[in-house]
């Protein structure tokens, strides 16, 4: 993988983290238009790496709400801050079951398997088309939400299924304010990614002393520079904008890609 291909790869998680779009599908299908023949260890630390940068953006945006949040869980009362880090432990639970039980499976998933990927952004943009039909309320998040969000996330983790997009179609579909369901949904996955990367280090699943080190550097500096942008600019874009546009082009991405899996 070349550096340049190692920034597009960063540039694309970057802006795709925070859209309903899939990142982790695009980055399936822009790894086979490169004809990545890296090692699937290797091409999974790398799309670790990239969802880190992420995530660590993510947490610099929402540094106030964070700051908040920590400081309301250490006063150890039932506040406001304890009640929403509780609601943001369960919906962890369902993609932790998921990702402990069939962890190999999915890394499989995660190899070129381009006509999966279509297929899953087809289901993306009928779950954006569902929610875009529903109505917007000020509903909050409720401990129940919480548990049927962390479901659909669970899901997300197949390539070519937006997070965001399933968890803020699902959120929207139970009559939550997109508002809140969007700040919801980006900061529900930070402590998933974080603890998924810890895991893997510790355990070894994945190498930084590889050949690809300077590559993965570049393309970290990349995702992370971009997410800035991203989660600053573009929270405001899903809040806005009706998912429908966003139904339509994952519709078009997801044909393509099938197109593309019969043809090669």
């Amino acid at each position: 993988m070349s550096y340049l291909e190692s920034i597009i790869l960063g540039l694309i998680q970057g802006l795709t983290e925070f859209l309903p779009v899939s990142s982790s599908g695009h980055l399936e299908l822009m790894k086979a238009l490169f004809g990545d023949q890296s090692l699937p260890q290797e091409s999974l630390t790398f799309t670790v790496v990239l969802h880190f940068a992420t995530a660590l953006s993510t947490l610099l945006v929402f540094r106030d709400e964070v700051l908040q949040i920590i400081k309301g869980i250490f006063q150890f009362k039932w506040n406001d801050e304890m009640k929403f880090s509780l609601k943001i432990i369960i919906s962890m639970i369902p993609a932790v079951i998921i990702g402990l039980l069939f962890e190999k499976e999915l890394e499989s998933f995660f190899n070129g398997k381009i006509l999966l990927v279509g297929a899953m952004l087809i289901v993306t943009a009928i779950l954006l088309l569902l929610a875009d039909k529903a109505k917007n309320t000020n509903k909050s998040v409720s401990y129940q939400n919480s548990f049927i969000i962390g479901l659909s996330q669970a899901i997300a983790m197949l390539p070519g299924i937006s997070r965001s997009g399933a968890t803020i179609s699902t959120s929207v579909l139970l009559g939550i304010d997109r508002t809140k369901a969007a700040r919801f949904s980006f900061l529900m996955v930070v402590p998933l990614i974080l603890g998924k990367v810890a895991k893997d280090i510790l355990s070894g699943e994945i190498s930084f002393e590889s050949t690809q080190l300077p590559q993965m550097t570049v393309g970290f500096i990349a995702a992370f520079v971009s997410g800035l942008f991203a989660c600053s600019w573009m929270i405001t874009l899903v809040k806005k904008s009706k998912l429908i546009y966003f139904s339509i082009y994952c519709l078009i991405i997801g044909i393509i890609a099938i197109i593309a899996s019969f043809i090669n």
